[in-house]
Parts: C-alpha cells; sequence; structure tokens
C-alpha cells in the first residue's frame, strides 16, 4: 500500500487505513526546521531505517529521518506484516478442513469470509504500525522530514525544500517488486505484494508468475483462501536455492491443496478479454492459454537507488544496488547504507541487524562486520522451510567434509500430536566434529525452531552442546536436540564402549 493509492478513488480503505497513514504519514504534518548539522540523516523510514534512528537517539544522537511515503516501508505496509496475517487465516480454513485428523467434524459448509480476512490484515497493520507512528518517534528526539530525498554533495540532503547537513547519514530506501517483462502484461494488469492486498473479493481463478518465496507462500495462502491457483515457474523447480528435499515436500502439499505447480513453464504473452486475463504459456514448445481473473508477479526485488542524486553524493551503486564495504560504508566515507538497498538478503530482520550495524560503526567508532552475521532465513508455507549457514553443497564447494545429521518430523512426539508430521530437521557439521555449518529445517514452525540453531552458530556451540540443552516437553523444536543427540551417540566408539564396560564391570565388585 502506498501513500498515493490512499488516496486514489476506489481504494478499499476503512478505518484502519484510515488511521494507519494518519499516523505513518500524518496529512497535515510539518517538517520540523533544522538547526545545525545533524549526527545522523536518515532516508528512508522501513525497518532499517526505524532501527537506525530510533537507536542512534536512544543514544543521544542528533538524528534526522526522512520519509517520501508511509512510515514502516515495505515490511509494515506492503509485505512481512499483512502476508502473514493473510496466511494465518488461510491456515485456520485449512484446519478447518482437515477437522476429522483432529477427532473433530468438518464444517458441512465452510464459507470462506475473504473480506473479513482482509479487514483482520488491515487491523493488525494498523496496531503494529502505531509504535513506530511519526508523533511516536518525534517523542523520541527524531526529526521527522516528509518528502523525496535527494543528496545535493557529499554532507546535505535535501527534502521538501529544505536542506540538512549531516556529519553521517544512512540510506536505507529498501527495494521494490521487479516485473517480468511478458508482453501485454502492463497493459491487460497484474498485481505485486504492493497492490495484491488492495483486494476486495478472493479471484476465483488466479496465475502466481514465480517459484520463489512470495510465489509460493502467496499461491498457497489464496488456494486456501477459495481462489484456483495456477504456479508458474520457469525453472524445473521452484524455491531453487533450497535444499532439493525440502522443495519436494513443499511441492506435494500445495499439489494436494489443489495449486497446479506448472514448472519449466514461461509465461510469453498476456491479454484482456473482457474482464478475464488470458496468458499464454509455453512448456517444452508447446504453448496453452489460460484464463484467469488475476495475475500476481513475484520473481525478485530492484532496489530504490533513482532519484537520490547518488553521483552527486559521490556514492557508487549499479542495477544491484548501493555499493558498500564490510562496514557497511559506501564510496563516500559520511555515508552508510544498510537494509535491501544494498544486501543480497532482503529480509526485514536482516535490515534492522544491519542498522545496528551502521549506529556503532558510523557513530561510535565500531568495528561490525556484514561479513560476521548469521542470517537465518524462512519461508512461510505450510510446512515453512527455514534456513541458516551454508548448504551441503556450498561447503563441499569450499572444500569443507561434511556430516549431516537428520530427524524426521513424524519421530517428533509433538508434531505427531499436532498433526503436522511433514518435514525434518537437518543439521550439517564439518565431519568428524560437532562444529555447525548450516541448517534446514522443514516444519509447521520450522521459522521458530531455527532460532536454536542460529544462536549456536554465533556463539560458536557446537550439535553436542545442543544435545545438552534442556526443551520443555512435548515441544517441537525437541527435533533439534534429537538431531544433538544423534550426534553424541556417534562419539560412542568401540573403544568407548569397551572402556565403560570394564569401569562397569569394575564398579560392581
Amino acid at each position: 500500500m502506498s501513500l498515493e493509492r490512499t488516496k486514489a478513488a476506489g481504494f478499499p480503505a476503512d478505518h484502519n487505513d484510515v488511521e494507519l497513514v494518519r499516523g505513518a504519514h500524518p496529512p497535515h504534518w510539518r517538517n520540523p526546521p533544522p538547526t545545525g548539522a545533524y549526527n545522523l540523516v536518515v532516508v528512508g523510514a522501513g525497518p532499517a531505517g526505524l532501527t537506525a534512528a530510533s537507536e542512534a537517539a536512544s543514544l543521544g544522537a542528533k538524528v534526522a529521518l526522512i520519509e517520501r511515503g508511509l512510515i514502516g516501508g515495505t515490511c509494515i505496509n506492503t509485505g512481512c506484516i499483512p502476508s502473514k496475517s493473510i496466511i494465518r487465516t488461510s491456515r485456520l480454513y485449512a484446519d478447518m478442513r482437515d477437522a476429522e485428523n483432529f477427532g473433530a467434524d468438518a464444517p458441512d459448509h465452510l464459507r470462506v469470509d475473504f473480506q473479513r480476512a482482509m479487514t483482520r490484515m488491515r487491523r493488525i497493520r494498523q496496531r503494529i504500525s502505531h509504535a513506530d507512528s511519526a508523533e511516536a518517534l518525534a517523542a523520541l528526539g527524531i526529526d521527522v522530514h516528509f518528502g523525496e530525498a535527494r543528496f545535493d554533495g557529499s554532507d546535505r540532503v535535501t527534502v521538501a525544500g529544505t536542506t540538512l547537513r549531516f556529519r553521517k547519514a544512512l540510506i536505507a530506501t529498501g527495494a521494490r517488486p521487479e516485473f517480468p517483462s511478458i508482453p501485454g502484461l502492463v497493459e491487460a494488469g497484474y498485481l505485486s505484494n504492493e497492490t495484491m492486498f488492495d483486494l476486495v473479493d478472493c479471484p476465483k481463478r488466479l496465475l502466481v508468475i514465480g517459484g520463489g518465496p512470495l510465489g509460493c507462500e502467496t499461491a498457497q495462502a489464496f488456494c486456501l483462501l477459495g481462489a484456483k491457483v495456477i504456479l508458474a515457474q520457469s525453472d524445473p523447480m521452484f524455491l531453487p536455492g533450497e535444499e532439493r528435499d525440502a522443495a519436494q515436500i513443499l511441492s506435494e502439499a500445495l499439489a494436494r491443496e489443489g495449486v497446479e505447480v506448472r514448472l519449466n513453464t514461461e509465461v510469453v504473452a498476456v491479454r484482456r478479454d473482457g474482464d478475464k486475463k488470458l496468458a499464454d504459456l509455453v512448456r517444452d514448445g508447446d504453448t496453452t492459454t489460460i484464463s484467469v481473473d488475476e495475475i500476481i508477479t513475484g520473481i525478485g526485488r530492484s532496489p530504490n537507488v533513482d532519484g537520490l542524486g547518488l553521483d552527486e553524493a559521490g556514492v557508487a551503486h549499479d542495477a544491484k544496488g548501493i555499493k558498500v564495504d564490510d562496514y557497511l560504508r559506501t564510496s563516500n566515507p559520511r555515508i552508510y547504507a544498510a537494509g535491501d538497498v544494498c544486501l543480497d538478503y532482503k529480509f526485514t530482520h536482516t535490515a534492522e541487524a544491519t542498522a545496528r550495524m551502521v549506529v556503532q560503526n558510523a557513530l561510535f567508532l565500531g568495528r561490525k562486520r556484514l561479513s560476521e552475521l548469521v542470517v537465518p532465513w524462512c519461508t512461510y508455507t505450510d510446512p515453512e522451510i527455514a534456513h541458516v549457514g551454508l548448504y551441503p553443497v556450498e561447503a563441499r564447494r569450499d572444500g569443507i567434509p561434511v556430516k549431516t545429521y537428520t530427524v524426521l518430523m513424524h519421530d517428533v512426539a509433538r508434531a505427531v500430536m499436532d498433526g503436522e508430521e511433514e518435514g525434518f530437521v537437518k543439521i550439517h557439521v564439518t565431519e568428524g566434529s560437532d562444529r555447525i555449518l548450516g541448517a534446514t529445517v522443514v516444519a509447521a514452525h520450522a521459522g521458530e525452531m531455527i532460532n536454536g540453531v542460529s544462536l549456536a552458530i554465533r556463539s560458536g556451540m557446537g550439535l553436542h552442546a545442543l544435545a545438552d540443552v534442556i526443551h520443555p516437553f512435548p515441544t517441537q523444536a525437541q527435533g533439534i536436540k534429537m538431531a544433538g543427540d544423534a550426534y553424541r551417540r556417534t562419539r560412542f566408539t568401540p573403544l568407548w564402549r569397551h572402556l565403560a564396560a570394564r569401569w562397569l564391570a569394575w564398579s560392581r565388585r
């Protein structure tokens, strides 16, 4: 949701959206007059910008925060918050349809109320955004400026006709959706993560282009909410970066729920036919035409670097974003960057982590390194797919021998009780030791479960130490401990067993 669309005729805003805009971009806001140079000027009020501005201000820095649209950026307005709210509702409907698996009767006539699901999403979005309203930020001592930012030199930026001077600046302008260059797509109309949450009615037939995390999450959620979904992926597999058995489990789940997955399939043309959209799909040289109500694209994101005056500021950049060193400095030593505008890992949690690094490095002579970050991620399908660290193929490419310990979720008691047996825990270690290289978890709550492994990698804990962690019983995270137990059993060598047996025999005398 953009500020412009909230003003456009026909935008399906309710009182929740009105309140969101009132906090995220107050209509009658007056930018404060600058008083001398700022310790830090932050361009962009998404997750990275908000984190940096709030942390710097709490440490006593004089901070200005510039935003051209709505405070909160993609995460709150068109990304994580609305999408995961919709996903949660879709899973509720899935559970109701599967009630017999839980010893209950499924409703005779289950009717999906799509509008209520969207209203809930807007209510949650507005509630969460309230913590970062313009007034809340101003109360922290942050000078909030609305308008387009443009650097006029190495140490100054202009917004709404006012020039702000700075000792250090942070560019945190994020990224925007990439759109496939398909003939006729623009003319026929399409949706992205920035517009699909404006829908009032659930499309009866929906084409999702792209089999990455966004495409898979969207396809599954809308299918569970009542749409007939076709997922078209040009590659021979979706989630191409994940381990193949993880993607296979998700593929089976999508097919079981009714998503029509078409791999090795290219969408080559789109055109309108009345109120429908016709899409030509090519696979192995054969062309088929499908008729759908809506098309959603999800093929990636491009950094927001246009119009910022980066050349005037001496900030190097290209189509992949702003170039930074390991300390997140740009080619202008006064200016840093964080988040999606400069990183390959375009996640909210990575944006926040790099923003904290910038505060330390830019204002307090810190030496925090980007290369030292341990970054987990999760695709929020059902089951979820979470990963941290190296994949085995990456480790072997670097010449590191790998040993993998696998626990299937159907062997985890809580997963059986919850009826969530699909998936596994895989923890990869350096062969001959318990040094954790990486892990993949496929489970209903994989995003929660991966945190323990991330902590272990970050703190240098081995897999043996994970086996010593006591978990409440029953939890699905027990699968992590079970992987540690599997490693520990390998340490019981024949010599160890022989010595243990002799000791026990002696102790019985």
